[in-house]
């Protein structure tokens, strides 16, 4: 007898939906079969999408800024992400530029991510470093750390990695097999004057800054090898010159992540008398280069939310260097891209993200011998009304939907259960 069977679902396996029933002991998928066995406990799901546990690659929970941290927290934070599907979410180490930090800053991540209600691990993050850079890498692999974040920009901040470091890194990350993230934007095409309104987002973070960075990344990692993924690509644009130009590595050593925002908003949206609340970086951008980014959807291979949630009051400001960049959506984000491109996205949100990482070998698809990590996506129309975030704002309100998350199960135990939460089912992986 099984512990727990999920039955008459559509199962989401090997990129198609089939009719089968799930068999559940402990953490652990055992069987997936036709046929009915006995279960301690039965859900059925009539008709119901079962899809497997959404990973979000890209969160800033607590995310401290100086003047002020992001307003959700691991809780909200990973509550909303459960609501949504997501059972794995990567955050991000403070930026640091030395090992001995980098240890702090791992330490400091682990005891604020003790509120989380599903499972969760962290990327290193670097900044303008002033070290060895292999010994950097060598204690973050003690650390268990598989992927490390630089910026190309941020020099206002000193967060900008120079490019000899860049390739430098690029070449550790072959020899030592492991995941450079990069936020990429050209920092000397940046233009942070300070007179600049919430509407000039584009003005200072124009699609050339984005395109002509990424460009030449794609250009070191052709040269001197390595693994380089491409956070929160915003301009289809940008993704038609680099597979013009770099199709070779493309998704193969150079991988592409997009957001659910970009997907659905323009900068119109920064015309609006609420507009602050649309700005981040990089910026959403015009309709034409939206038109690209979907066109090319099958050229992403990962969707992560870069999710930075803010009050409206902190985002509510004359200008724009007074704007804390960042939006939320960790909750809605299945909604948007699945109410889109359908089943094309659901590779892009698990499996996909799964193959990057190597402690996600039992996480990303629904086959025996893999965590039951999975969600129930009940199919019916309807609009975007609970929010579940710690925010006072909800951008993706009435919006329109295919169907709404019904349950959320994380190796083996639910999370959301009919709608409603039932209780943290969270580790550090």
């Amino acid at each position: 007898m099984y512990d727990k069977r999920i039955i008459n679902g559509k199962v989401y396996i090997d990129g198609t939906f089939k009719k089968t029933n799930l068999y559940i002991n402990k953490e652990l998928i055992i069987k997936i079969d036709d046929s009915l066995f006995d279960a301690k406990e039965t859900i059925d799901v009539n008709q119901g999408l079962v899809i497997p546990g959404l990973i979000d690659p890209h969160v800033h929970f607590d995310l401290d800024l100086g003047k002020i941290k992001s307003r959700d927290n691991f809780y909200y934070g990973t509550l909303q992400a459960a609501y949504g599907g997501i059972t794995t979410v990567i955050d991000f180490l403070d930026p640091v530029d030395n090992p001995d930090d980098l240890e702090k800053a791992y330490n400091k991540r682990l005891s604020e991510a003790e509120t989380s209600v599903v499972d969760y691990f962290f990327h290193a993050t670097i900044k303008n470093p002033k070290c060895n850079l292999e010994e950097f890498v060598l204690k973050m692999k003690s650390l268990g750390i598989s992927s490390l974040k630089l910026f190309t920009t941020y020099s206002d901040s000193d967060r900008r990695t120079a490019d000899k470091d860049i390739i430098e890194l690029l070449k550790l990350s072959e020899k030592y097999g492991f995941l450079i993230l990069a936020h990429i934007e050209n920092d000397d095409l940046i233009n942070l004057n300070p007179n600049f309104k919430y509407n000039a987002l584009l003005k200072s973070r124009p699609t050339l800054a984005e395109t002509k960075e990424a460009l030449k990344l794609a250009g070191y990692v052709e040269r001197y090898g390595g693994f380089l993924y491409m956070v929160h690509l915003s301009s289809g644009e940008t993704l038609e010159k680099l597979k013009c130009h770099y199709s070779n590595i493309l998704n193969k050593r150079f991988f592409i992540e997009s957001c659910p925002h970009y997907f659905l908003f323009t900068n119109d949206f920064l015309e609006k008398c609420d507009g602050f609340l649309y700005t981040l970086a990089p910026p959403l951008r015009k309709r034409k280069e939206r038109t690209l980014l979907k066109d090319s959807f099958l050229d992403i291979f990962t969707i992560g939310t870069d999710h930075c949630a803010f009050n409206i009051a902190d985002k509510d400001k004359n200008f724009l260097i007074d704007i804390p960049l960042g939006i939320g959506g960790i909750e809605f984000a299945f909604d948007i891209m699945y109410e889109l491109f359908k089943e094309k996205t659901i590779d892009k949100m698990s499996c996909n993200i799964a193959s990057l990482y190597p402690e996600l070998s039992l996480r990303g698809s629904l086959k025996e011998g893999n965590y039951a990590s999975l969600f129930v996506y009940d199919l019916y129309d309807n609009f975007i009304d609970n929010f579940h975030g710690n925010t006072n704002y909800n951008l993706y309100e009435n919006f329109k939907r295919s169907g709404m998350v019904l349950h959320t199960m994380n190796r083996g135990e639910f999370v959301v259960k009919n709608g409603e939460f039932v209780k943290s089912v969270s580790k550090k992986i």
